[in-house]
């Protein structure tokens, strides 16, 4: 009876470390860095954090100095012609050198999840217009191939698109299922 006891609760402990433990490695893989920043514009602009993080994760892996062979530069890669773009419709003039400051990329990038957010009214649209741009997206909606209503895209024709939407997705179900209620 006592081995019996005993055995239940190492088990139960060796359960509780296995899963501290998955948890911990868990959050160093989805980390919330730059929270100030995430949590200022995502209020800011109406854009749910963990999908700031999700994207920065899927774009930059949290390193503000990312660039890619495309031209797109800063944790959230913005494009050079979109940081033009968004200077316009923000009033601003940021460099694209200053991309590489975390505050002005979480700045800008979730200023455009907003925008296409409140365009298309999808995330996973929406998702898609950040990677493949606006103007795509508008045209697969426009697409009976692609689209049923419209509204949401069915079929993303792209398939870099089409996996990065999926990963930006998974990434926000991992930041939901380790964050959301908790203070850490």
């Amino acid at each position: 009876m006592k081995k019996t006891i005993f055995a239940f609760l190492l088990l139960t402990v060796c359960a509780i470390c296995i899963a501290f433990g998955a948890r911990t490695l868990m959050q160093t893989l989805y980390p919330k860095k730059y929270s100030d920043a995430v949590e200022t514009y995502a209020a800011e602009y109406d854009v749910p954090p963990h999908l700031v993080y999700a994207v920065i994760h899927t774009e930059s892996s949290f390193r503000p100095d990312a660039g890619s062979e495309a031209g797109a530069a800063g944790l959230m890669q913005i494009m050079p012609e979109t940081l033009e773009w968004l200077n316009m419709r923000m009033g601003l003039q940021t460099e694209f050198a200053e991309l590489s400051d975390p505050d002005v990329a979480i700045r800008y990038g979730t200023y455009m999840l907003h925008l296409l957010l409140d365009e298309f009214g999808d995330t996973s649209a929406a998702l898609a217009a950040y990677h493949a741009g606006r103007g795509r997206v508008g045209q697969w909606l426009k697409d009976p191939a692609y689209s049923d209503d419209g509204r949401t895209l069915r079929v993303i024709p792209y398939r870099d698109t089409a996996h990065y939407v999926r990963k930006v997705e998974k990434a926000v179900e991992m930041y939901d299922s380790l964050y959301k209620n908790r203070t850490n």
